[in-house]
């Protein structure tokens, strides 16, 4: 049986469609045939039943009498029991003796139910069974009870009777051996067509996944994701949604790639002008020593506050890459907890003072609890707040505030003009007016990232007075939970 399903488990599907389609017409076409065979049969013992029951007809006890004196065996065909052609008929009495039979034909085999019957108090009830005669041809018989006083009631005894008729079932067997024949024949061809419309069906059936396997070998080929699967636009069946998934992994698979590919041309690029500086001051550093002619000591110490600088610019350039190449793994990550924001918010003002020491920075934090990752929203926060230092004019002033899960970072620089608005998310995206400053383009989009990984939204836009406002809202309460779901 092991071997059997490992076998059928081999096979091709449509080879286990069409299998199964037959199996099941063959199981449903058998239970038919077996159901109108015993049917059939019913029909043709119930009118060989009405035959035999209209045969005996009314029994009167005195059409017997003088005929059971010694139950001498005398042929019955006076009496019209078993007139008929190929019929049986025989009066039989309790002990088993038969008294009356049809000389025309051989007799019925007594049977213990035909005793019985001779014992039966009603003689107006029939029993019914198949039997054989003496020939051993197959009959079908009826039984009736017959009373009947012969001489020895003299002495007060009374002798029963059972009347036996009976008719061959030769006919009937024949029409039930044809009609199997023409049912297993019928269930046949029936099962080889099922056969073969499973095959068909199949075959027309899986086309679409064909199509499908193809496009899927073609990708492993060739690795070509501009591939399309056509599906029609009103069709819903799994076919249609399995080639619908396809062209969407596709799709996605060849924005994936395409946004790899910016990334590691935006990063080469990124990364070429701090390493050509460094290479360059290296250079000059190392030819002075060279040659003898060491540089002044003025030059020598900005070539090396450039190269300082420069590898400070290109440690922060690696750390974002390395932000950005994580997966976005939302808020399911097993590294999300419940974060206070207010004191997060707090550890990046500590830091962004530092790093503006000249600007004011006036800051109302509220309580605000959030579900996120806490080192990724710290830096967010940072980002944020570097940015607004960055683009802030000296001795500006930047205001902080966060109540209800809104944050706001306004500072008073150049603001940000309208037509580069929609580009202030995106990687290694920087203003034309801010190339010359510090930085990889890529803090505000790691902002982006974090907010939206967290559940939240972040907007940027420029203020009323000039500058520009930064906005952050994450969904979260004015209270920490009881416990962190997450380890609930």
């Amino acid at each position: 049986m092991t071997k059997l399903v490992r076998r059928f488990r081999s096979l091709p599907i449509r080879s286990r469609l069409a299998l199964l389609v037959a199996a099941a017409v063959a199981f449903a076409v058998a239970a038919v045939s077996v159901t109108c065979w015993f049917l059939v049969q019913g029909k043709l013992y119930d009118e060989i039943d009405n035959d035999l029951r209209s045969s005996v007809g009314p029994l009167h006890p005195e059409d017997f009498q003088g005929l059971t004196n010694s139950c001498r065996q005398t042929p019955a065909d006076s009496l019209g029991m078993g007139s008929r052609p190929k019929s049986y008929g025989q009066l039989v009495r309790a002990d088993g003796t038969v008294c009356l039979f049809s000389s025309s034909t051989a007799q019925v085999q007594v049977s213990s139910g035909d005793k019985a019957v001779a014992r039966d108090p009603d003689p107006s009830r029939y029993h019914f069974r198949d039997g054989t005669d003496t020939d051993g041809n197959k009959l079908r018989v009826l039984t009736t009870a017959v009373v009947i006083k012969d001489e020895d009631m003299r002495q007060g005894l009374a002798a029963d009777y059972s009347l036996v008729i009976a008719l061959p079932l030769k006919g009937t067997q024949s029409t039930l051996n044809e009609l199997a024949l023409i049912l297993l024949l019928v269930s046949g061809v029936g099962v080889l067509g099922a056969g073969a419309a499973g095959l068909a069906v199949a075959r027309a059936g899986l086309r679409p996944v064909d199509k499908l396997t193809e496009a899927v070998e073609h990708v492993a080929r060739t690795e070509d994701l501009n591939i399309r699967i056509p599906v029609e636009d009103d069709s819903e069946d799994e076919i249609a949604r399995l080639s619908r998934s396809f062209n969407s992994m596709t799709s996605a698979l060849t924005s994936s790639r395409e946004l790899q590919q910016q990334l590691i041309a935006d990063a080469g690029h990124e990364l070429r002008t701090p390493l050509t500086s460094l290479r360059t001051n290296i250079e000059l550093l190392s030819r002075s020593e060279e040659t003898g002619r060491p540089l002044p000591e003025a030059d020598r110490k900005a070539l090396l506050a450039s190269v300082k600088a420069q590898m400070t610019e290109l440690a922060a350039l690696i750390g974002d890459l390395q932000e950005l190449s994580r997966p976005d793994t939302g808020q399911n990550s097993g590294r999300t907890q419940i974060v206070a924001w207010h004191d997060t918010v707090d550890s990046a003002l500590r830091r962004a003072r530092l790093r503006g020491p000249e600007l004011t920075i006036t800051a109302d934090v509220q309580p605000w609890f959030v579900r996120a990752e806490p080192s990724a929203l710290e830096r967010a926060m940072v980002n944020i707040l570097d940015n607004a230092v960055k683009f802030s004019p000296e001795g500006g002033t930047i205001d902080v505030r966060l109540a209800e899960g809104v944050l706001t970072v306004r500072d008073h620089g150049p603001g940000i003009p309208a037509d580069e608005l929609p580009h202030v998310f995106d990687r290694f995206w920087r203003s034309p007016s801010a190339r010359a400053l510090p930085g990889s383009g890529l803090g505000l989009s790691i902002v982006a990232r974090t907010v939206q990984q967290a559940g939240g939204e972040v907007s940027l836009s420029p203020a009323e007075d000039g500058g520009a406002v930064a906005t952050v809202r994450l969904p979260g309460a004015a209270v920490p939970p009881p416990e962190d779901p997450l380890t609930s």
